[in-house]
């Protein structure tokens, strides 16, 4: 069962855990794992970012609702492995939502309102781990990228 609870951003960064060297690009590389949809129907992609050699962590929007949505998906799904998925609002206007747990193919779908705010987002699968900050400022804001 997929979950969503809201904390302080300094607990999920603890509970990440996995922070090693970072280095910083732009959320542009082409991913490798197609985003599986499990944000429900109306919900587009609007940005995404690889997990370096696992999978790719998907920012999905929906205009019909005004939520942003927030999946890391494996590039090959198999045995149950670490995971984890996180959205909050940039300005800390929301807490942050986040999906963590042993799973084959994904974690999320976690949902946060967006409309005309720049959002946080990122995820980690096994000890590899992402981060986006401020983007998709109710635009195709691409944000700063930071790979772990």
């Amino acid at each position: 069962m997929k979950r969503s609870r809201a904390i302080t951003g300094s607990a999920v960064l603890a509970m990440a855990g996995i922070a090693t060297m970072a280095t910083a690009t732009t959320a542009s590389a082409a991913p490798k794992a197609a985003y599986n949809g499990a944000c429900g129907s109306g919900y587009s992609v609007v940005n995404s970012v690889p997990v370096t050699g696992k999978g790719t962590v998907y920012l999905t929007y929906s205009a019909k609702t005004g939520k942003n949505c927030v999946v890391t998906v494996r590039n090959s799904p198999g045995k149950r492995v670490y995971m984890y998925t996180y959205l909050t609002a940039t300005d800390g206007s929301s807490d942050w939502v986040y999906d963590s747990g042993q799973y084959t193919s994904y974690a999320g779908p976690v949902y946060l309102p967006g409309k005309g705010i720049c959002v946080d987002w990122g995820g980690a699968i096994e000890s590899v781990s992402v981060s986006v900050s401020g983007s998709n400022c109710g635009r195709m804001a691409a944000g700063v990228v930071t790979h772990h």
